[in-house]
């Protein structure tokens, strides 16, 4: 029997699903065959639509599958059960349990005090400067963030706005770095983007703030660049080296499938950085792609700078 949704139910779309959970269309209809979820109604044109506690529940197993575990072992668990499950996976017990130097900025998020977290974040900013802020602050609260929402302790406005809050420190930050000129030798040129798939931006800036702090040229494009775009944009720039961001919501097929063929379409001599969270950069690497944490980030630069090195005049 098909159920009709009421115009007063909140669902969504499959292919909001699909965005919002990072499981993709394909997928849920298997799950649905399979193991009898989710369970999606239907609108008056027959489509898909998923009510919000399923979405919800998506979250969590996807969070869980990211982690290790298997659809068919987890997709049959209440929410609550999920979240405990979530918990032992990550080290933690029940709610998330933060440092107490994170829990300040997440109940400022939660609480809606933007300003607020605003001015805590610049004024840790200045305190640790840029590459341990990023490090030792915003990667580990990035982190606490994600996991927040996905176990639904966070909605998804609150977190898109401790993405804009972070984003307009953390671009104040960049801009107020001396940047390389583009005629500078000792300067990489770095090109950041994501592939269409991803649409998550706070790694690759991140990254950006990063790469500028060690003197580096970058040029952002910001998230989800056709694939052909970046090629050209690599060419027309002279970039040598282009760097990827992957968060957990892309599915890691596509990670793999665009990265592989982005690596045949660049030029031989430039470099292809990846980094993230994603599943795709612990399995099967594409060759001559170099998998990065944000800590290696100068490490790598340096490396850089020493085989690109100009012999002495003379």
């Amino acid at each position: 029997m098909t159920t009709i949704v009421s115009t007063s139910t909140v669902t969504s779309s499959i292919s909001d699903v699909e965005r919002d959970t990072g499981v993709a269309k394909e997928t849920l209809r298997v799950w649905e065959r399979r193991y009898a979820f989710p369970q999606p109604l239907r609108d008056p044109n027959g489509e898909r639509v998923y009510p919000i506690e399923q979405v919800r529940k998506l979250r969590l197993v996807k969070r869980l599958i990211d982690l290790g575990f298997r659809p068919g072992k987890v997709i049959q668990y209440s929410s609550d059960e999920l979240r405990a499950l979530t918990g032992r996976a990550t080290g933690s017990v029940g709610t998330v349990v933060p440092a107490p130097q994170l829990q300040v900025y997440l109940d400022l998020c939660k609480s809606h005090q933007m300003e607020a977290l605003r001015r805590k974040l610049s004024q840790a900013l200045l305190m640790m400067g840029l590459k341990s802020f990023v490090i030792d602050l915003v990667a580990p609260l990035t982190a606490l963030v994600g996991d927040a929402w996905a176990s639904c302790q966070l909605a998804t406005f609150e977190e898109h706005l401790y993405t804009e809050s972070l984003t307009v420190v953390m671009r104040s930050a960049i801009f107020a770095m001396p940047q390389s000129g583009a005629s500078n030798l000792g300067a990489p040129r770095i090109l950041l983007t994501t592939l269409p798939q991803e649409r998550h931006g706070l790694g690759l800036l991140m990254a950006e703030a990063m790469c500028v702090a060690e003197g580096a040229h970058c040029i952002s494009l910001g998230v989800q660049t056709p694939l052909l775009d970046i090629v050209e944009a690599a060419r027309v720039q002279a970039v040598d080296i282009v760097a990827l961001s992957f968060s957990a919501a892309t599915n890691p097929r596509q990670a793999q499938d665009g990265l592989a063929e982005l690596r045949t379409r660049l030029d031989g001599t430039t470099q292809l950085w990846a980094g993230g969270g994603n599943a795709a950069l612990k399995r099967r690497r594409p060759p001559s792609v170099r998998v990065l944490a944000l800590a290696d980030l100068a490490d790598a630069i340096a490396e850089w700078r020493a085989c690109h090195a100009q012999l002495p005049a003379g």
